[in-house]
């Protein structure tokens, strides 16, 4: 599917194709020109142009490289505190030489000063963003370890976990690196 999207904007961009659907239709449909009908065939030079184009997303998404990272951990709420443990992993198949991971809480932390982890920074009134480090493929990462105190004592709280930067590498599967856990005053902790 990643394929056929691919060669669609590949061709889309070198206005080989365009996205036209008759008036009044829900969907769009391809066509060589706009005003052709649906399903007719490109040939000769405007072929060839969508062929090398075609050609050079694949070359430049294989100079970005493409990794999966993803974040495992738990979280637990205990009378206005919680704490977060998470763990980066890299499933390749290319390194990150870099990567930062968001932490946004339905419920913010409280304003008094508050200490973070080294590589952590409050960059919102709900948002904490912290560095992962440099993962090699197939590597995991340092444990990142978050203990905050809430405003008030909330009964539960919505954390969202996602990737905000990957090293500048493409990320095709962000099921696994974007995580919402609701975990409620229990002590309990609520995994990953």
């Amino acid at each position: 599917m990643r394929g056929l999207a691919m060669w669609g904007t590949a061709l889309a961009a070198l206005g080989v194709v365009t996205a036209a659907g008759p008036a009044g239709a829900a969907g769009t449909e391809l066509s060589a020109e706009p005003e052709a009908r649906a399903g007719q065939v490109v040939r000769g030079e405007q072929a060839e142009r969508a062929v090398r184009a075609g050609q050079a997303v694949e070359e430049a998404e294989r100079a970005v490289g493409e990794a999966d990272l993803a974040y495992h951990g738990s979280a637990e709420l205990r009378r206005g505190r919680i704490r977060v443990e998470l763990t980066p992993r890299n499933h390749g198949p290319s390194a990150v030489p870099e990567a930062a991971v968001r932490l946004r809480w339905s419920v913010p932390p409280a304003q008094d000063a508050q200490r973070l982890p080294d590589g952590c920074v409050r960059t919102g009134e709900r948002d904490v963003v912290c560095r992962t480090g440099a993962l090699a493929a197939g590597e995991v990462g340092e444990r990142i370890t978050l203990d905050l105190r809430l405003r008030g004592r909330p009964a539960e709280v919505r954390l969202e976990i996602g990737t905000l930067w990957g090293g500048g590498v493409a990320d095709h599967n962000r099921a696994n690196d974007r995580h919402e856990v609701l975990v409620l005053d229990t002590g309990d902790a609520y995994s990953f």
